[in-house]
């Protein structure tokens, strides 16, 4: 890179970082727990609206995973998230009905709140239909994976999006609060993945999956992206720039080898699939608010009204972190 790029990022980072400091007056606290965060505590960062439904599975997932406190922006729900996540002892909350697009998505909100909370502490980005799994998640909680990257002086894990579904149609069975998603979602397809490099920020870029093939069969390179960076030991100087696609400085990308081998690496189970996406897609055609004038939503509202079954011949059904292991699409490199 040259001299001019790197001054360049420079100064795209500072905009970033300027950027979540303006939009901290868009958040208002509801209830602040911060006080009780001790040094070496695993943060969690989230970014919700209308998820009640789901938030009692998401919260005991990552607590029994060794997250010790969650930052969570509620979006101006009104079907009760926001007094749930109020009540959580282990929670601390703000609320602001401003614009989750013109915040990039909810990107400087959370930018901001690891920027004032999170400087030392592993902090780990997620949304609430995301449930990460790495190599021994089975036995280790991630406190062990963390514990190992500090030893190995990375400070940054990937992990890619793994799109789950059910076999039938989306609604066909219904989603209880406080069960385990992917007791109905229990399918993901292990192929069908197209991975590049994005050159100017050095992370991969991956898209295919199920999305792709059933909604975006005609326009594969508008598919949502699959590759994402949820767990960074944060500084006050880093910041989010897609999302968690990529981040900034740039070496946080690079988590990857170059020379061919493979660096450890987990997935993200998605589980947007259950029967209240049907909902949340009408919504989100209504608001507007996400990416492209919400042009991912109003291609799954188009195929949705056929009740399509994402279910192929070719799908696998979700065993556990071994699986994927030997699939290719989660690495334990040379943790052992």
């Amino acid at each position: 890179m040259s001299a001019l790029d790197s001054y360049r990022m420079r100064l795209k980072r500072k905009k970033y970082r300027i950027r979540a400091f303006r939009k901290r007056r868009e958040l208002k606290v509801v209830a602040d727990r911060t006080g009780a965060i001790k040094r070496g505590h695993l943060l969690a960062f989230t970014t919700l609206r209308n998820e009640r439904v789901r938030l009692p599975y998401f919260l005991d997932y990552y607590r029994k995973a060794g997250v010790r406190h969650f930052f969570m922006v509620d979006n101006a729900s009104d079907d009760g998230s926001r007094e749930y996540l109020a009540d959580q002892e282990d929670v601390s909350l703000w609320t602001t009905a401003a614009s989750y697009r013109r915040a990039r998505f909810g990107v400087d909100w959370l930018n901001w709140l690891a920027l004032r909370h999170a400087h030392g502490h592993w902090a780990l980005t997620v949304d609430v239909d995301e449930f990460l799994v790495y190599p021994f998640c089975d036995t280790r909680p991630i406190n062990a994976l963390t514990d190992w990257l500090d030893g190995s002086g990375l400070r940054s894990f990937s992990a890619m999006l793994l799109d789950m579904y059910p076999k039938g149609p989306i609604d066909a069975q219904t989603y209880a609060e406080g069960q385990d998603p992917f007791e109905i979602a229990s399918w993901f397809d292990s192929g069908n993945y197209m991975i590049t490099r994005n050159d100017r920020f050095q992370n991969l870029w991956i898209q295919g999956g199920p999305r792709a093939r059933a909604f975006f069969a005609d326009a594969p390179l508008n598919a949502p992206s699959l590759n994402k960076i949820p767990l960074v030991k944060w500084d006050r100087a880093y910041c989010y720039v897609n999302s968690t696609h990529m981040l900034l400085p740039r070496g946080l990308n690079l988590t990857y080898d170059e020379e061919g081998g493979e660096k450890t690496c987990g997935a993200l189970l998605h589980a947007k699939f259950l029967n209240t996406f049907i909902d949340k897609t009408e919504e989100e055609i209504t608001r507007r608010e996400h990416f492209a004038g919400s042009r991912e939503y109003l291609a799954y509202h188009a195929v949705l009204k056929e009740q399509p079954d994402l279910w192929t011949k070719w799908s696998e059904q979700y065993i556990n972190w071994r699986q994927l292991e030997i699939l290719g699409l989660v690495s334990k490199g040379n943790w052992t």
